[in-house]
This record gives structure tokens, sequence and C-alpha cells, in this order.
């Protein structure tokens, strides 16, 4: 796998080919007939799987809002079951209680349900009401390896410089963060110096920017070597920093 993760959205085993081609490390797939992404069908995520050997990360979500039930809890869980069973690596979900905070306690006890199961934490976080009390709440979950944000309900458009912030002041927030909603191009070194290293994308690398359109093989590469080229430029910087600072005389 490159230096920075590369995750794209998938809908269709047809994505596939274009995101593989492409050089995207990482598959997130969803269902998306409704206003929102919810949890796909097994099937689809069987198809996918036999597509490509990358790993496979898959929605947990039957709702359109990001709350769950008990009920639902019990389905999401047999569900994720199901996707490991298919050939999924990991799975991606998130969740707030009533007081729109990060319900630990739910993302917890999917957690605990799935031992050893990588997951990452989804956009539910931009909904809540501090993100930075958010992010401290995330950072004791366990299994956690991404969170996806765009810092905002409205994407990075208005939430960019309060990431960015965020991800500069705090490298365990650096660490697990996963910019995606909006994501530019020009944002993408800056993420990177504040060390960010993993990205989502997904209407981005679609001809027209739509998701009726198939993941394009062409715009995947552009990303995967913006980031490859950015990550490589950042890492000769740190490197002659310390070199110089190493070279200083005592004193």
């Amino acid at each position: 796998m490159s230096q920075a993760l590369l995750e794209v959205t998938t809908l269709d085993p047809r994505d596939v080919p274009g995101a593989v081609e492409g050089g995207a490390d990482r598959l997130h797939v969803v269902a998306r007939d409704a206003a929102v992404a919810t949890s796909p069908e097994p099937a689809l995520v069987s198809a996918v799987c036999r597509e490509s050997d990358l790993p496979v990360f898959v929605l947990l979500r039957l709702n359109q809002s990001w709350t769950t039930t008990g009920g639902e809890l019990t389905r999401l869980v047999g569900l994720a079951e199901d996707y490991l069973g298919c050939g999924a690596t990991g799975v991606a979900f998130g969740f707030l209680d009533a007081d729109l905070e990060v319900d630990r306690e739910v993302c917890a006890h999917l957690a605990g349900a799935l031992p050893n199961v990588p997951w990452t934490f989804g956009r539910a976080v931009d909904d809540t009401l501090d993100l930075r009390r958010s992010w401290r709440r995330l950072l004791e979950l366990p299994g956690l390896v991404g969170v996806r944000s765009a810092g905002s309900p409205r994407g990075l458009g208005a939430g960019y410089d309060e990431l960015l912030a965020l991800a500069s002041g705090d490298p365990a927030v650096a660490r697990l963060l996963m910019p995606g909603g909006g994501l530019l191009a020009e944002h993408v070194p800056w993420f990177v110096r504040a060390g960010v290293r993993q990205f989502h994308l997904g209407a981005q690398v679609r001809p027209g920017a739509s998701y009726k359109a198939f993941v394009e093989a062409g715009h995947v590469r552009s990303w995967r070597l913006l980031l490859d080229d950015v990550v490589h430029n950042v890492a000769g910087e740190t490197a002659r920093r310390e070199h110089e600072r190493a070279a200083r005389p005592a004193g």
C-alpha cells in the first residue's frame, strides 16, 4: 500500500476495475438507493469482493438518521458477519445519541461484537455539537482505524479550516482523520503537512462527479499521483529540516 491510503466509495461491482486500476487502496461499499447511503445487500458485497483483492469496508446503517434501535443493532451485527463471510475486511459506522454526541455505547457494542474487525467512523461526527469533544470520545473506542469527516455537515467547503486546525494540533487526530465530503486537490498538501495519511473519495472519481457514472481509472489515478507526490515532498522537507537541525553547531 502507498504511504497515503486512498479509499473509494463503491456502489456496484462495475466501480471496482476503475478503483483498482487507478490505484485505490481500499473500497467503501454502500447502497445508495435513497437520499443517504445505507447498508448494501450481502450479494453486492460478495460481488465486489470477487472483483478485487483490495480491502473492503462495508457501511452499517439501516435508516436515514444517525441513531439506531436495539432491534436494528442486532440486525447490524448479523449483517456485519454476513459481509465478513463474503470477504469484507472491515466495516464503517457512526452513531449519535439524542444529545448529538458520539454514541459510545452503541459504537463500543458493535466493535465488541466484531472483535479484531477494523472499522471507520463515518460523517456522523460532523453533525455533533462539539467536534473537539467528539474526537476525544472517538479516541477511546477500540478497533477504530479511521474517521471520515468534513468538519461540517455542509462539507469541507465549510469545515476545512476547523478540521485542519484540529489535525494540526493533535497527532492522534491526524493519524485517524480521513477527510471526505467535498475534498479538493488544494486541500491535500495542507492535510498531509498536518500528518494526515488517509483520504476518502466519492463523486470526485466519477465522470461528471455523478454517482450515476462508474468509477473511472483516470480520475482515481490523478488523485493517486497527487497524494503520492505530496507525501514524498513533505517527507523530503521533513528530512531536510532534520538534517539542518542536526548539522547546526551545539550551543
